[in-house]
């Protein structure tokens, strides 16, 4: 009781919508569990009317339609985000009942939300409602209510204040004053000085300016600023990230300037659908970012079982290495399947993740990661004789995809197209039993008859240019492999290597080749831990730490996937260390004498009949010089926690 005396209540929230009330920080949601946006609480909907949760003047309505913005007399900003990942639908499933500047009360209702429409598109519908300028406020929320089944107009939560924090409430209400308005005026310094400016508008995160002369602005200046995330520039505009306190620095910001330099639509803060760019470069760009984030949103989900299982595999390794266990043991095979299992049929897993991410129908793709592992092709494609096969009269040539990540990705985005000429081309009658198997049978023949043909080809081409110039320089070799090892891995290229290992060992006993491979692991986990040793969040430090364990161990997907690929400049830099390490290795003529490597396979370099030697000294030199070239690069170089909130933050 004597705390709730030194509080002000700012005011009540009511629940927007009927169903089950959750705490934030149960969401599977970075910006909003970590509460980035603000305090709030979310509601997964049981009824598709929306209503406003408390009375006040609509500041805000997405041009997608899946968020609308609230501010009450006493300046508390509410933003109501409708559904994860809904910006992607472009505002079908709902449907406004208000507009902007639009005073409305409690219970009044806002939106009607299609609930079938998005859960058939595999969006989650959950309604987030957050307080956005909680921290200028230094507000907090109470929940009144257990996590349960709620009535929409039912109180829920409420919102308090320090008493003392009442002048940053004022300030927050007017936008003129205090910590915002010096804010705004360095800002407005940074950006070239209010003659500079041609004018501003502001989305839910950031301010954007359209500038006169663009050579004017201080951008290391303005990114040192306390209250300031990063700049960028895009869209012909400097975007000055801001987070959850942009509607009161814009305030102040237009305070200062004036109401001339008010850009168009300002109050419809949303993030602009991201223009498509008319170069070829740009084209190939963005399509490369978008491949990647729908890549790692995949592999997401299955980090954790892949980073344990990683850590498994190698230290089986390590028992079999020094003869503690032996691979026709029982307990060595039930170690084995349970470090492999997620390996071999991670094309099954995949299928259902990728589908959920881009849309398409998720039990298919699970079956058709399914026909890509079964059992029978698996066994045909691991040998010659079978490898070629006719389907309906057309050649194909088998591959084995356990492991692989690109080809059901692939599947996964065809899927969408797929499903949707069946639609057109199926009765309704016929649908539910038919266009699911016809959809795997299409997708099915095309990955294995066009994706693995073609993935065959590119990378035998690879793999016998890489021989050549191992044969020809070993250090040009190494510096190749080295770069380019871990982006074969991301597109299944890396099997036209394998059998050279798996050949070089079985007929000469050794493989140059496998010990410029193992460095490449080495580096992918030095940048992923650099990553754990360098950020302040907790989350991230704990995956990136299990991560370069993994990697340490063998596998490198969990470092790829859920840090370094996610992070690019993370995965890039590493990746030059890992050419660096690789031309090291290829100096030092670094041999390997069994399918193993990294760090945990350190018995892998010890040189059979002879023991421990220069060929043992030469792996130690060439294994931790990599993993400092790749720490200390990424950590001075490659990432910051900056990196991390603005990527939360544009995914919304």
């Amino acid at each position: 009781m004597s705390k709730m005396a030194a509080e002000t209540v700012m005011t009540t929230l009511c629940a927007p919508v009927a169903g089950r009330l959750h705490e934030l920080k149960v969401m599977d949601d970075p910006v909003f569990s970590q509460g980035l946006m603000g305090v709030g609480f979310a509601i997964e909907p049981t009824d598709g009317r929306v209503y406003a949760p408390v009375s006040g003047k609509v500041t805000m309505v997405a041009k997608t339609k899946h968020a609308v913005g609230l501010r009450t007399v006493t300046g508390v900003e509410v933003l109501l985000h409708l559904g994860i990942d809904t910006v992607e639908l472009d505002g079908r499933p709902f449907e406004l009942m208000v507009k902007v500047g639009e005073q409305v009360v409690a219970g009044q209702v806002l939106v009607r939300m299609d609930l079938t429409m998005i859960k058939e598109v595999h969006k989650v519908p959950t309604v987030i409602t957050v307080v956005t300028n909680s921290t200028a406020l230094q507000a907090q929320l109470f929940l009144k209510s257990e996590a349960g089944l709620v009535q929409p107009h039912v109180p829920v939560a409420m919102v308090t204040t320090l008493e003392e924090a009442s002048p940053a409430m004022t300030s927050s209400a007017t936008g003129q004053t205090g910590a915002y308005t010096q804010l705004a005026t360095q800002i407005i310094q940074g950006v070239g000085g209010r003659d500079n400016v041609t004018s501003v508008i502001h989305c839910i995160t950031r301010l954007r300016f359209y500038l006169k002369d663009e050579t004017l602005v201080q951008r290391t200046q303005l990114t040192e600023l306390s209250g300031v995330i990063d700049v960028a520039h895009a869209a012909d505009q400097l975007q000055v990230v801001i987070g959850s306190a942009v509607n009161d620095v814009y305030d102040a910001v237009m305070a200062q300037l004036g109401p001339q330099f008010m850009g168009e639509n300002t109050e419809a803060v949303v993030e602009p659908p991201k223009q498509k760019s008319k170069s070829l470069l740009g084209v190939i760009k963005q399509s490369l970012n978008s491949l990647i984030g729908v890549m790692t949103a995949s592999m997401i989900p299955v980090i954790g079982i892949l980073a344990g299982s990683g850590i498994l595999k190698g230290i089986l390794a390590a028992l079999t290495g020094f003869k503690i266990l032996n691979p026709t043991d029982g307990t060595y095979m039930v170690l084995n399947a349970v470090g492999d299992a997620v390996f071999y049929f991670l094309p099954i897993i995949l299928g259902f993740t990728a589908a959920k991410r881009l849309g398409s129908n998720p039990i298919v793709l699970a079956v058709v990661g399914g026909i890509l592992v079964y059992p029978s092709l698996i066994s045909a494609a691991g040998k010659a004789a079978t490898a070629q096969i006719t389907v309906f009269g057309l050649p194909v040539h088998l591959m084995t995809y356990s492991a692989s990540v690109f080809p059901i990705i692939l599947a996964a985005w065809l899927g969408v197209y797929v499903e949707k000429g069946l639609k057109k081309l199926l009765p309704v009658a016929l649908r539910g039993v038919f266009s699911p198997i016809i959809e795997a049978l299409v997708l099915g023949l095309v990955i294995l008859g066009i994706v693995g043909p073609l993935m065959t080809v590119v990378s035998q081409v690879l793999a016998d240019a890489i021989l050549a110039t191992y044969n020809f320089s070993p250090a040009l070799s190494g510096l190749v492999v080295g770069g380019l090892y871990q982006l074969m891995v991301i597109f299944g290229l890396h099997w036209g290597l394998v059998p050279i290992v798996v050949n070089d060992l079985a007929t000469n006993g050794h493989s140059y080749l496998n010990a410029l491979i193992s460095v490449t692991m080495v580096a992918q986990g030095g940048a992923a831990l650099a990553v754990a040793l360098k950020t302040r969040h907790r989350k991230l430090k704990r995956l990136s730490l299990a991560a370069a364990v993994s990697a340490f161990c063998g596998v490198t997907e969990p470092a790829i996937y859920g840090v370094n690929l996610k992070y690019k400049r993370v995965f890039i830099v590493g990746s030059i260390a890992s050419a660096l390490g690789g031309l090291l290795t290829g100096l030092l003529r670094v041999n390997n004498y069994a399918l193993s490597g990294a760090l945990i396979g350190f018995p892998a370099f010890i040189t059979p009949d002879v023991g421990i030697g220069s060929n043992f000294y030469g792996y130690l030199i060439s294994h931790y010089g990599t993993l400092l070239i790749a720490m200390v690069a990424v950590y001075f170089f490659g990432f910051s926690d900056k990196m991390r909130t603005e990527k939360a933050l544009d995914s919304h």
